[in-house]
Order: structure tokens, then sequence, then C-alpha cells
């Protein structure tokens, strides 16, 4: 599978990354019920099929994202672990599962003991790809970053990036220390970082590992009303703004369009939606979430999969309609 190096850095990830938000099974901010044995077997599957990063937060199941992760990696020889990438800056409270809250903190000593902890549950020396989650508090990201900078020094993290930054936090970081990667949301509905942050990291060395390419499941072909209806009350997409009337009609349009161009080239429709990111050279990568072996099997050809400049010209027309 091709590779590409990530910003200032001595990693070269393929261009499909498994993505581990909803293996953190069932939480304020997840995705239902997740069978743990389903997560590891999906990571092995990915990792066998060339896949050589996962990007998780600490956050994902309140830890639990991050134990299985370190559980499907344990045992894979050397040679074969993938890269594994992870965020701090949302921690939670000591409650029971029921009623924990995640809350933010960039202090230092919070990011210092956030990456203790994901060391342990991760069952690694060294994290790949240390990233500050959301710049939230504002006020905080230097703080933070500087501390982050004292962890790679240090040989705890590996590279330090960022998630869901702007421009001119970046700029704000740099003063510190270099941004060795950007993670945004990224995908044919959402396409506000064409703007000015994929320029800016493309001008500037930075890697961009862009999240949500399939729009959180929208634009694997496989979305309907009915099944969008029957989603768990647990599933933070029944409430999404794209989830929900009138721009689910006009994002339905869109997914036809796909399974169009899908059924012609005869490849799933999510590998037309991820194969769209890919063709932007700003981006160095996608993150694909990944639930199951099967969910592998159907996403990861997309690093392989080219759109000509007809293809994307038909869904553009289809969303300027």
């Amino acid at each position: 599978m091709e590779k590409r190096k990530l910003g200032n850095s001595d990693l070269h990830i393929t261009r499909v990354g498994l993505g581990a938000w909803a293996i953190g099974g069932a939480w304020r901010w997840g995705w239902g019920h997740q069978e743990d044995k389903d997560s590891i077997a999906a990571i092995r599957r990915a990792v066998e099929l060339g896949v050589n990063w996962i990007d998780t937060a600490a956050v994902y199941g309140l830890g639990h994202s991050e134990e299985v992760v370190g559980a499907a990696i344990k045992d894979m020889p050397a040679n074969d672990r993938p890269y594994v990438f992870t965020k701090c800056g949302l921690c939670w409270d000591d409650r029971d599962n029921e009623s924990r809250e995640a809350y933010s903190c960039l202090k230092a000593p919070s990011v210092r003991k956030e990456a203790e902890n994901s060391l342990k549950r991760l069952g690694t020396d060294a994290i790949d790809l240390y990233q500050i989650h959301w710049p939230n508090p504002n006020g905080d990201i230097e703080e933070a970053w500087t501390e982050m900078a004292k962890l790679k020094e240090e040989g705890k993290v590996r590279w330090i990036g960022v998630s869901n930054h702007t421009v001119k936090q970046m700029e704000r970081l740099t003063k510190i220390a270099p941004v060795t990667s950007l993670q945004p949301p990224y995908n044919f509905i959402n396409r506000t970082i064409e703007t000015d942050i994929l320029p800016y990291c493309q001008k500037n060395g930075i890697g961009t590992i862009v999240y949500s390419p399939m729009a959180s499941g929208l634009l694997t072909g496989k979305m309907t009303p009915e099944r969008i209806a029957s989603l768990p009350d647990d599933d933070w997409r029944k409430q999404d703004y794209n989830y929900t009337e009138p721009q689910l009609s006009r994002n339905l349009k869109i997914v036809d369009a796909m399974r169009s161009i899908a059924e012609k080239r005869g490849v799933p429709a999510a590998q037309v939606a991820i194969a769209w990111v890919l063709k932007n050279p700003a981006v160095t990568a996608a993150i694909v979430g990944m639930r199951r072996p099967s969910q592998a099997e159907e996403t990861v050809g997309a690093a392989g999969f080219a759109l000509s400049d007809d293809e994307v010209e038909s869904l553009n027309q289809v969303q300027n309609a």
C-alpha cells in the first residue's frame, strides 16, 4: 500500500489508517454497543491488509478504546506492529461509568498525566504521534504544547500534532515547537478546510490526516432514512445535522451519485467517498473507522483507488444542483 511521509516526522504512513473512535463502545459520544472481539479482529485484519497506523484518543470510551488497541497489538511482532496515534485534552471524572462526564483540560500536569495513562493502556513505551484533541480552552494551548514538546524530548512521544485547530492557533504553537500534523474533519459534504487550512498545511509542511471521510458512515452507501431511524439512542449520529432533515435528503442524493460511480467501477461506495478525500494533494492520509473485519476489507482498497476528474465533476454537479 502506498505510504506518504507525515509532515516533518520520520513516519511514512499508509494513505488509509484505522480510526478507533467507535471501538470505544457505548458512552455519551459513542456509536452504540461494540464487541471488543470484533474490534480486535478489525484491527488485526486491517494490519494484515497493509494499514500501518491507528488513530485513537484517551476519551474514546473513556479509556476503553486505547485498552482495546493495546490488546490488539500486544502480541504482534515488532515489524508488523502499526504506529499508534492518540490524543489529549479531554478528561473525565472518577464517577461510575453511567454518570461520568468528559471535560476539557490543557494544563501541563493534566497533559503529562494523560500521556502516562495512555502509555499504560496502550502497553507501549512511546506514543508515535501525540495530539491536542481540541483547542479548548483556547488560552491554554501554548501550555499544553510546551508540555508535549517536553514529552517528546523525554522520548515518551515521538512526534506531536494537533486536531481541530485553526491556522491562527497553529501559528501560535509553531513559535514553541514545530507542528507535525493536523487532524481536521474533511469529506465531500464538509469542505470548509479547503479555504485556508489545507493550503496552510501544504505550504508549511504540516501533515494532514483527515477524519470522517465517509461523514461518519453517511457516505458509505448503506444509510437510508429507515436505518438511521433505527440507530440506537446512544448513537450520537441520531442528533447530527447531516443525519436529520432537511439536510439528510440532500446528502442522500450525493450518496446516490457516489453509489452510481461505485457500481460502474466495481468498488464499494465507501471507497468512492474516501478516494475523493485522498485526491486532494494536501491530504496525507484519511482516518477510516473500522468496527469489524468486513469493514476493513471494504474500505482499505480506497488507498489504491483513484477517481477521474470527470467523476469528481459529476459529483460537484449533484452538490451544486
